[in-house]
C-alpha cells in the first residue's frame, strides 16, 4: 500500500517536531575541548587530581588558601599554570608550552581561583616575606631554625620533609611558599605561627625563610639523585597528610 506524498510529509513533520531537531542531527553544536572557559570544568579536569577537589586537601599545595592567593601574583600563578613549575611534578599545561590548554583558558582558570579564593586584607596589616627569594640563604642557619622552629611538629617519621621522598617531589619555591602561606587543609601553620611543639613564637623572618629552604634544598643536593618519577604521587600526598 502507498500513502500520499501529503501522508508522508505529515509524519516526517511530526518526527522533527517531536525531536525537537533533524534526525541524525545533536540538538545544539558540540562544545570543543578548546571552547571550554568555565573554570569548574577546567579545574575538575586539569587540576582536581593534585590540588584537591576544591582546591584543598590534594597532594600538591593548598590553592584555595586565601594566604597563598595574596602571596603570588597573576604573572606567576599563570606562568606556573602554562609553563609548569620547576622541581615538582607540575606540567605545562598552555599549548606554547606542549600541553592542551589556550591562552584563554588559562586565564580562565587564573580568574576563577582570583574569584573563588582570594580574600582581601587576609594578612590584616601584616607583611610576610616576599614569594621569590632574592637572596642566598645559609643552610646551617637555617638548620639551627628548622630544628628550632620546625622540627617538633615533623620529627615524626610519617612527617619528616627532610627525606628524600619529600623533598625529591617538592622544589625551591613551593617549600617557601608552604612555609610562608602555609596550608590550612592539613593544618600547617603559616610564617607567623610557626613555632615550637606548636607555641607562640616571634613571625619568621625573610632571612630565616630563605635559611631553611637553602638548608631543605642541600639535604636534596647532597643526598644521592632520586629522581621524582621513581617516586609515586601518592607519596607526597601521605607525607603532607601526615600519614
Amino acid at each position: 500500500m502507498r500513502y500520499p506524498a501529503q501522508v508522508l510529509l505529515a509524519c516526517l513533520a511530526a518526527l522533527i517536531a517531536g525531536c525537537g531537531h533533524a534526525p541524525g542531527y545533536p540538538p545544539s553544536p558540540i562544545a570543543r575541548p578548546t571552547d571550554v572557559t568555565d573554570f569548574t570544568t577546567l579545574y575538575g579536569e586539569n587540576c582536581a587530581a593534585c590540588h584537591g577537589a576544591n582546591g584543598q586537601n590534594g597532594p600538591a599545595i593548598d590553592l584555595a588558601n586565601p594566604e597563598y592567593q595574596a602571596l603570588v601574583d597573576d604573572s606567576t600563578l599563570r606562568k606556573w599554570i602554562s609553563e609548569g613549575m620547576p622541581g615538582t611534578e607540575m606540567p605545562a599545561f598552555a599549548q606554547s608550552a606542549g600541553g592542551m590548554l589556550t591562552d584563554a583558558q588559562v586565564n580562565a582558570l587564573t580568574g576563577g581561583m582570583r574569584k573563588h579564593w582570594s580574600r582581601p586584607g587576609v594578612f590584616a596589616g601584616a607583611t610576610p616575606p616576599p614569594y621569590a627569594q632574592s637572596q642566598v640563604g645559609d643552610a646551617i642557619g637555617g638548620e639551627q631554625t628548622y630544628k628550632t622552629r620546625c622540627a617538633s611538629c615533623h620529627a615524626r617519621s610519617h612527617q619528616q620533609i627532610t627525606s628524600l621522598d619529600y623533598l625529591s617531589l617538592v622544589g625551591d619555591q613551593a617549600l617557601r611558599s608552604i612555609i610562608i602561606a602555609g596550608r590550612p587543609d592539613i593544618a600547617q601553620p603559616n610564617w607567623s605561627h610557626l613555632g615550637p611543639g606548636g607555641k607562640a613564637a616571634p613571625p619568621l623572618s625573610t632571612q630565616d625563610v630563605d635559611n631553611i629552604v637553602a638548608y631543605l634544598a642541600s639535604l636534596r643536593s647532597s643526598s644521592p639523585a632520586q629522581t621524582a618519577n621513581s617516586i609515586p604521587m601518592q607519596s607526597i600526598h601521605e607525607t603532607a597528610m601526615g600519614r
